[in-house]
């Protein structure tokens, strides 16, 4: 489905759950996982339809970093030139980044769970199209028109499924709530390209027909989820931010999508994920890049796969252990150690030469960052109002998908003009004040959400 970013720092957005010592009794109450299941269901339903929205996570990655790759090279085979892929690549990505916080208000508004999985399903009939076309020799138009039509498909229910986490898990659950969606996004990482790669060699239409398969394997799992994911009424009133509506379908659209905005420029905890997300996503994007402009000409042609089988290695292995390593340091302490470690395999690229060097500080890199991307992702999600949940996220996705798109330009003005250690060193520099930033501003505002959190749970009683 829709790409994964090289950041990986992507979804969900959240905040990080209170450390052990600092929750306090009645917060854990707040989120829809002590709700009583509408189906009357078992108490234990919430961890089922947890453990299929996992699933679903992976199998949607799964297939999307299939086509992903595939799809440059089908215009490629198809007689097109690099710069026609390029541009598809670009116009999609950019597609999310304008269509996402406007599509995250009907999910927002109690269609979250239909919008799901007519999107998903959607996307399997446009994709499966696509497989169709293949077997033969499709006109440019027709497979531009397909892969935007799959891309929308893709945005919307991204956005949609980016407000359903806080509606399975309890505050005290997110770190391993989020870790299991971030395990997932690693091992589509580390298998999808190497799948898609096979299946186009079987045939062309093969790895898009695996991609419309596993958009109709979500839909069916959307489905199969009975715990609510859309927001009661009374609670979308309710939210910050979505007062009286203005007049228009128009103004009333964007002034909906503008209460993401408003929510995540009032909380100081959505503050510190949106400088994370932003900084380290376009740093690590920058570093990525450069490691192509190195390895590139490498006579080994497999230097650059091995860097990413270690990133990726690193990256899943990282997901595995996240929960228990903030169950055991407490979110604020592993997030402020994880960001005084990133600068060490960072620096290390400055001295760092060939492939097993690379393949070594990616790995250091990969491993540290889903530590910090299950922190942030639960804490944004417990501060976040419920009903605001959708928008919210795909605010901080659009900034930071925007922050990760002048990376690559920069990386070749960097390696051209300086060296190729150039780009290293930003990064380092930029990592730097990041740890620094997060000494100053984390323990604080961590500890004041947490209260907060648990005062509203308090409350709730």
């Amino acid at each position: 489905m829709g790409s994964v970013d090289a950041s990986s720092i992507r979804r969900p957005f959240g905040r990080p759950a209170p450390s052990p010592d600092e929750r306090a009794p009645g917060a854990e109450r707040r989120h829809g996982a002590d709700r009583p299941d509408p189906h009357g269901g078992p108490p234990g339903r919430p961890h089922r339809d947890l453990r299929i929205l996992w699933w679903v996570n992976a199998v949607d990655g799964l297939g999307s970093q299939a086509s992903g790759l595939v799809l440059p090279l089908l215009l490629l085979e198809l007689g097109h030139s690099p710069g026609t892929a390029g541009s598809l690549a670009s116009a999609a990505a950019l597609t999310g980044v304008v269509l996402g916080p406007l599509v995250a208000v009907p999910a927002d508004q109690g269609r979250r769970r239909r919008l799901m999985t007519a999107s998903a399903a959607l996307a399997a009939l446009g994709t499966g199209v696509l497989a169709l076309t293949c077997l033969g020799r499709p006109a440019l138009w027709v497979v531009v028109t397909l892969a935007l039509a799959e891309r929308l498909c893709a945005v919307a229910y991204e956005a949609a499924s980016r407000g359903a986490l806080v509606h399975l898990a309890t505050t005290d659950e997110l770190p391993r709530a989020a870790a299991g969606m971030q395990v997932g996004d690693q091992v589509s990482l580390i298998l999808g390209p190497a799948l898609g790669g096979a299946l186009f060699q079987l045939a062309r239409p093969v790895p898009f027909l695996a991609d419309a398969l596993s958009y109709a394997a979500a839909a069916l799992g959307v489905r199969a989820i009975r715990s609510p994911l859309d927001t009661p009424a009374a609670e979308q009133g309710a939210a910050p931010g979505t007062g009286p509506r203005p007049r228009g379908k128009r103004s009333e659209l964007l002034g909906s999508a503008r209460a993401g905005v408003v929510t995540l420029a009032g909380s100081p905890v959505l503050r510190l994920v949106l400088v994370w997300t932003s900084t380290a996503g376009g740093a690590l994007t920058l570093l990525f890049y450069t490691a192509l402009f190195r390895l590139g000409s490498d006579a080994r042609s497999a230097a650059a796969g091995l860097v990413l089988a270690a990133s990726g290695a690193a990256g899943l292995l990282g997901s595995l252990v996240a929960a228990r390593a903030v169950r055991r340091f407490g979110a604020t302490r592993l997030l402020t150690l994880a960001a005084w470690l990133l600068p060490v395999p960072c620096g290390s690229l400055l001295w760092a030469d060939g492939a097993l060097g690379w393949g070594a500080a990616f790995a250091g890199l990969s491993l540290l960052v889903p530590l910090i991307t299950v922190v942030l992702s639960s804490a944004a999600i417990a501060c976040t109002p419920v009903a605001l949940q959708s928008r919210t996220a795909s605010v901080l996705g659009s900034v930071s998908a925007l922050a990760a798109a002048g990376a690559p330009a920069l990386a070749a003005a960097l390696v051209t003009a300086w060296s190729l250690r150039a780009p290293a060193l930003v990064c380092t520099v930029l990592f730097g004040v990041l740890a620094v930033y997060t000494q100053v501003r984390a323990p604080g505002v961590l500890r004041a959400a947490a209260a907060a959190v648990a005062g509203r749970g308090n409350a709730d009683e």
